[in-house]
């Protein structure tokens, strides 16, 4: 028996479960919960509809004729990150074990309730979301520029920069501080692991290389503004308006 949730506005649910009636049962519970709920099987029939598309959540039973849900989920973990929640009539502990050990995300005996299995979908559902979240790199951006710290990348509009170690830690410290003044030797402090002299000049050679490639003007930047006396502003095109950091 498996189960596949997807959020698409109105949310599929696929069920592949040899058992007709129990199927028919789950739908007619689900439904009502804004599922959108079609019905498969077999496990082979299931696992191709849960590889087709990108889904959400899978509950798969472990007891079904000619492939059975351990199978499932080996072939399923070959191409395919989705949460699995696994069903079944099995109480042995070894069973629970095999199970979560070739990746399922959790475990409910088949003589569960219909809202233990809601609550439960919805749970490994939000843990996928929120790890999904944090796996997701990271940008830092103003504009058309984007900063990528994980893959420590830098695309401004559609083309890539080729920038120095130093030129990428200093953007990356004035985007995390966009709007608001950095003075010199808070960008130095930030950026190098070596003491500067507070009279150092190298910093402002480092920002005006940046400008150059950013295609900056000086006079009148798009991006990195100098605040006489003070240090620089990263801000988005065409704002004027700053706080010191």
């Amino acid at each position: 028996m498996l189960y596949v949730m997807e959020t698409l506005g109105n949310r599929r649910l696929l069920v592949v479960d040899d058992d007709r009636k129990l199927a028919g049962l789950i739908r007619d519970y689900l439904t009502p919960m804004g599922y959108h709920v079609e019905l498969r099987h077999s496990g082979p029939d299931g696992l191709a509809e849960a590889l087709a598309t990108s889904y959400e959540a899978v509950i798969l039973d472990v007891m079904m004729p000619g492939m059975d849900g351990f199978e499932v989920l080996k072939e399923l973990r070959k191409k395919s990150d989705v949460p699995v929640l696994m069903l079944t009539a099995l109480g042995d502990e070894a069973d629970r074990i095999v199970g979560l050990e070739i990746g399922a995300d959790d475990y409910l005996p088949k003589t569960f309730s219909s809202r233990e299995l809601l609550a439960r979908l919805r749970a490994v559902s939000r843990r996928s979301r929120i790890q999904h979240d944090m796996a997701a790199p990271k940008e830092l951006c103003a504009g058309t520029l984007r900063l990528c710290e994980d893959t420590h990348t830098v695309v401004l509009g559609d083309d890539p920069l080729e920038l120095t170690t130093l030129e990428f830690a200093i953007l990356a410290a004035l985007l995390k501080s966009k709007g608001r003044v950095k003075s010199r030797e808070r960008l130095i402090e930030e950026v190098s692991e070596r003491r500067f002299d507070i009279f150092d000049r190298s910093i402002d050679v480092h920002v005006s290389s940046l400008r150059k490639k950013l295609g900056d003007d000086a006079k009148s930047p798009h991006f990195i503004k100098t605040i006489r006396g003070i240090g620089y502003s990263l801000c988005e095109p065409e704002t004027q308006n700053f706080s010191q950091a």
